[in-house]
């Protein structure tokens, strides 16, 4: 369950920097210069490809630690990751569902 965590938050980490790079590029876009292609490095599209695959990862990891908590069992990694992750949940929710 510690390694699973630690990937959430790597991914939930990408999906940051994910939308930071969206609104970087269309920022860009209302420049003048710009040429009407989307300019991705691949290091960048590794971080958009975890950032937005993150919210299965980080679905799971929730409802993993629902049952966790249901059954009365406590989980072995750190309070503020779970904290972390479900406040990211919520974000990524309101981002895919609402925003986009």
């Amino acid at each position: 369950m510690r390694f699973f965590s630690k990937l959430v938050v790597i991914c939930n980490m990408c999906f940051l920097i994910a939308v930071l790079l969206r609104v970087i590029e269309n920022l860009r876009k209302k420049n003048i210069l710009f040429t009407g292609r989307v300019i991705l490095n691949p290091v960048e599209s590794t971080f958009v490809i975890l950032g937005y695959g993150a919210i299965i990862v980080n679905i799971i990891f929730n409802c993993i630690l629902l049952i966790l908590f249901i059954s009365k069992r406590k989980p072995n990694i750190p309070s503020w990751i779970v904290v972390f992750n479900f406040l990211l949940l919520l974000v990524q929710l309101f981002y895919f569902l609402v925003k986009v």
